[in-house]
């Protein structure tokens, strides 16, 4: 029986089929309906189609750091291998004339065997095995035609060989003389042994396989996952997986595009990156997968260096000899794997630094702090909570600065933020104020920002181990409220704040301010908590992972907020020494601009400053000394004034005068006993042409 169902489905009538009633059928017997179609052979294509055109230049070429890259590499290894062979060359004179009788025999066998056809032989003889007449007299006449010639070719070469010897011999015998040297040098290389050469290579270099579809492949099997296994085996293009262009060479390195089987995301690759690295036969550092923004979320970009990234030679900061900043523009501040300039924009922008210890968080957080002292119109605020001093390069042009976690440091910290609370209000009430015509979107802008008269400057404040003032049970609280307020309204008002820490959790890194951080650097941590709390929430699900960076991988960070997507970037490294250089041009910036402040100058919080430490200082030495102990003059501080100085010691008297350049040195001095001893300490006429230099500066301005 056939019963036909009423009406189309999709333009298509179906049809079910029925021999004899269920109830007669046994259920194992009992035929399944016939789905319903679903693919329309009518249905139109999208009709929308990707083309991609490929670059007419290599990627080295039209980049001006990856041209210089590998011109500079070229040219290293070209000067390198001819200054190494050219001081070898009298042992290559010797090594080779040595063998140049072994060579001039080869030469002669092998024009020998040339000239009588030697290497058409095994065919005669196999003619006259077989008793083949016409195939051996064929072979016989080719021979014959051949020797003819090539005895010819060699009668006339010996011939005008030996004329030209003679001519020389005649004209110029040192022409001869060097063409003999010459010529027993060429038989010296006729005559190396293959497996001794005598000339190596200048340049050893270890063997790294160039990348192709076949190791691609290989690393991506090696990972493990079930669904990539299969479709290897399987060919690939049946479960979505294929390469979609060509492997090509990218910066240091090479790029592989493909699409993953269905179902398999970069975001499982990206965890997986020590089996790739073995599969692919590379180092950690040299495998980076990543996803592809502008494409679906099965599209895998594998970017495979060269060298790991953090063996790879960067390129130096740009701004570590010469520049000026400007810091509504982004500014360079390192790298990414491919050695390309990374940026960063700071104005309008709060900043998250997160990492396990000994990462480089404070080097990173110090880079941006002298990215800012570039600006000559920026007021910097530094607080050292770790109290190692490694923000003390940029004493000289903090407008507050302060290194240390006791309380009296605390203390200090409290009266500079109140400080900057009271101008973020300020700063409210003139921008409110301002017609739209001057300020049309209701925050600091750079026009704004050159008009001193409205003091609209901007003002960066850089918090390293921002969790010992969050945790503080006295200050915690208000420091907490000041710097979240800080981090939702300041950037408006062009105030940014720096938040560094190296643990991030929720009492170290309060929500208000994580959630209200626009930039986001995240160096390795160790788990997806700490992760998300940097990078903000979901991004460990989204496969923006700081735990996938080694502990060899100092500063290297996951940046996010710098563009559409998160980006991994290496920051330029600048050490101490570098450091204060680059301090010493930013200050020169700023005396010409006429903006040294606050600490730079001496000068403390309002609330904190309570002395005049330089005054002070003065009034404890007599104008009869001449120089004194460190330690003399603290215990003397403490006496003039114990509620500002109590506790000071010899290196708080050394730190409270370097801003102001009193150096310290090994001075002579007497102890209690009577007994000449030097000991560090200070001249008094320093301290007193330090005055005079800070009271013209604070006339100046």
């Amino acid at each position: 029986m056939t019963d036909t169902i009423p009406g189309p489905v999709n333009g298509h009538t179906l049809t079910k089929l029925t021999l004899i009633p269920p109830e007669y059928i046994p259920a194992a017997r009992i035929e399944q309906p016939v789905p319903a179609p679903v693919d329309n052979p009518t249905l139109p294509a999208p009709g929308v189609t990707h083309e991609k055109r490929r670059p007419i230049l290599a990627g080295w070429l039209k980049n001006r750091s990856d041209f210089l890259a590998t011109t500079r590499h070229a040219g290293a290894n070209a000067g390198y291998a001819a200054l190494f062979h050219g001081l070898r060359l009298p042992v290559y004179s010797v090594r080779l004339s040595l063998m140049a009788p072994r060579g001039a025999c080869r030469f002669i066998a092998d024009t020998n065997r040339w000239v009588w056809d030697r290497e058409a032989a095994p065919l005669r003889e196999a003619a006259v095995r077989a008793e083949d007449a016409a195939e051996y007299m064929t072979l016989s006449r080719l021979r014959a035609n051949r020797v003819r010639l090539r005895g010819l070719v060699a009668i006339v070469a010996a011939v005008f060989g030996a004329g030209f010897a003679l001519w020389l011999y005649v004209m110029a015998p040192a022409f001869l003389a060097a063409f003999a040297v010459g010529g027993v040098l060429l038989c010296g290389l006729a005559g190396q042994q293959p497996d001794a050469p005598v000339i190596g290579p200048a340049v050893l270099k270890t063997e790294v396989q160039k990348m192709t579809g076949t190791i691609v492949l290989r690393g991506l099997e090696a990972i493990g996952n079930a669904r990539i296994t299969a479709a290897i085996k399987k060919g690939g293009d049946m479960n979505g997986m294929r390469f979609v262009s060509e492997i090509v060479r990218d910066g240091p390195g090479y790029r592989a595009d493909l699409d993953l089987p269905y179902g398999v995301t970069p975001d499982d690759i990206m965890e997986a990156r020590s089996p790739l690295a073995s599969g692919l036969r590379r180092k950690l550092g040299c495998v980076w997968p990543s996803p592809d923004p502008d494409e679906h979320e099965g599209r895998l970009i594998l970017w495979v260096g060269d060298k790991p990234m953090n063996e790879t030679t960067k390129p130096p900061w740009p701004l570590l000899k010469d520049g000026q900043v400007d810091l509504f523009k982004p500014v360079v501040f390192g790298n990414d794997q491919r050695m390309r300039d990374m940026v960063v924009t700071l104005m309008f922008a709060s900043v998250v630094i997160g990492s396990i210890p000994r990462m480089g968080k404070t080097f990173l957080l110090r880079l941006l702090l002298l990215i800012a002292a570039l600006d000559p119109r920026a007021e910097l605020h530094g607080f050292d909570f770790k109290g190692t001093g490694d923000l003390g390069p940029l004493e000289p042009v903090m407008h507050r600065y302060r290194s240390g976690e006791d309380d009296d440091d605390l203390l200090y910290v409290l009266h500079a933020m109140r400080e900057l609370k009271e101008e973020l209000r300020r700063r409210a009430k003139v921008i409110r104020n301002l017609p739209k015509s001057r300020c049309p979107e209701s925050k600091v802008t750079p026009e704004l920002a050159n008009d001193r008269s409205l003091g609209l400057h901007p003002i960066v404040v850089g918090f390293d181990e921002c969790q010992v003032p969050f945790e503080h049970e006295k200050y915690g609280a208000e420091l907490e409220s000041i710097c979240t307020d800080i981090a939702k309204r300041g950037p408006a008002l062009g105030i940014v704040g720096m938040f560094a820490t190296q643990r991030p959790d929720a009492k170290s890194l309060p929500p208000g301010i994580s959630a209200n951080a626009v930039l986001r650097f995240c160096l390795k941590v160790m788990g997806h908590t700490a992760n998300d709390m940097v990078l903000g929430t979901g991004a460990y699900k989204a496969g923006i992972r700081a735990t996938m960076f080694s502990r060899s991988d100092r500063g290297i960070c996951w940046m996010s907020g710098e563009g559409d997507d998160p980006q991994i970037a290496a920051s330029a490294f600048v050490d101490g020494p570098a450091a204060e250089k680059v301090v010493t041009r930013a200050r020169q910036l700023r005396e010409a601009y006429g903006n040294v402040t606050g600490h730079a100058l001496g000068q403390g919080p309002e609330e904190s400053a309570g002395a005049d430490v330089l005054g002070d200082v003065l009034k404890v030495v007599a104008a009869e000394e001449k120089t004194v102990w460190c330690e003399r003059v603290a215990l003397r501080l403490a006496d003039l004034r114990p509620d500002a100085y109590a506790g000071w010691k010899a290196e708080n008297v050394t730190s409270a005068l370097k801003p102001w350049g009193v150096k310290t040195d090994q001075v002579w001095g007497q102890t209690d006993d009577g007994e000449g001893k030097n000991r560090r300490g200070i001249k008094r006429a320093d301290v007193a042409a330090a005055i005079t230099r800070r009271d013209a500066d604070r006339a100046a301005n």
